[in-house]
């Protein structure tokens, strides 16, 4: 289910101390493939894992040890392969049409959200 998907998500991210943002910026790009009808069965959780792994790289919340770590901690939550992950990022890239960085409007709402709840 979609609200477990995104609490896990959130719960990775704090793991890794991801900022809210880059929680919130995770979200829409998720979001954006659910309302495209990309997300099936199979690839539900990569599709969770590429989002917020695009979304800590766009918003330059990691060194590149940090990113590796961030792999790591996708790869044994969601129980996928990491090679499965990145060959998905790039699907997950392609399906947003490279459009990473998101106007404000569409990431505000989630952030509050998540900033009122912690």
């Amino acid at each position: 289910p979609l609200p477990s998907l995104k609490r896990e998500m959130r719960n990775l991210s704090e793991e890794c101390n991801l900022e809210p943002v880059t929680v919130s910026m995770a979200y829409v790009y998720f979001e954006k493939l659910v309302l495209q009808g990309k997300l099936n069965k199979q690839n539900r959780k990569l599709c969770a894992g590429a989002c917020v792994l695009l979304a800590a790289k766009i918003s330059s919340d990691l060194r590149k040890h940090e990113v590796k770590h961030l792999i790591d901690k996708l790869e044994e939550r969601f129980r996928f392969n990491r090679r499965d992950l990145i060959a998905f990022e790039f699907t997950v890239l392609v399906a947003l049409e490279l459009a990473l960085y998101l106007p404000e409007n569409q990431v505000l709402p989630h952030y509050r959200r998540l900033t009122q709840q912690s």
